[in-house]
C-alpha cells in the first residue's frame, strides 16, 4: 500500500454511492419536469394505454344514470338557491326536530358533582369570612 495509490472502495461503499447517484438523477429529472411543465409527460408503459369499456364516453347511458344525474342536479340547484338566498327560512315537517331535550338544553341547571359542591361551599364560606373581615375593617366603631 503505497501513499500514491488510489483508495479502494468496499462493496458496501460502492453500492451506497450508486444508490446516492441514482437518487440524485431521479431528483434532477423531477426538478426538470417541475421547472418545464411545457415539455409534457412521455411514457411507454403499455398498461397506461388500456381501454375502459364500462365508463367510456361512447358507452350507452342507462336510465338509472340519467335519473341519478337529474336528482343530483336538482339537489345542487336547491343547495345553490339556499346559499344565495339566506333570507328564505328553513322549513321542516319532521316531528323529531321539535322535541325538547330537558337534560342538555341551555336553560337546564348544571349538575355538579359532590366534589364540586364541597368546593363551592368552601369558597362561599371563605367569601363570607372575607366580607365580615372587610366590614369589621371599614367600621372600627362597631364593637367586637
Amino acid at each position: 500500500e503505497r501513499a500514491s495509490a488510489p483508495d479502494v472502495e468496499s462493496m458496501e461503499e460502492a453500492e451506497e454511492k450508486a444508490k446516492i447517484l441514482a437518487e440524485a438523477a431521479a431528483l434532477k429529472k423531477s426538478a426538470a419536469a417541475y421547472m418545464h411543465p411545457e415539455v409534457g409527460v412521455k411514457t411507454t408503459d403499455p398498461t397506461l394505454f388500456g381501454r375502459n369499456y364500462f365508463n367510456r364516453y361512447s358507452a350507452p347511458e342507462t336510465e338509472d344514470e340519467r335519473a341519478e344525474i337529474l336528482a343530483e342536479a336538482a339537489a345542487l340547484k336547491k343547495s345553490a338557491v339556499a346559499y344565495m338566498h339566506p333570507e328564505v327560512g328553513v322549513c321542516s315537517e319532521d316531528a323529531t326536530l321539535f322535541g325538547r331535550n330537558y337534560f342538555e338544553r341551555a336553560s337546564a341547571p348544571d349538575v355538579e358533582s359532590m366534589e364540586e359542591a364541597k368546593e363551592r361551599a368552601k369558597i362561599l364560606a371563605e367569601a363570607a369570612a372575607l366580607k365580615q373581615l372587610a366590614s369589621d375593617y371599614m367600621h372600627p366603631e362597631v364593637g367586637v
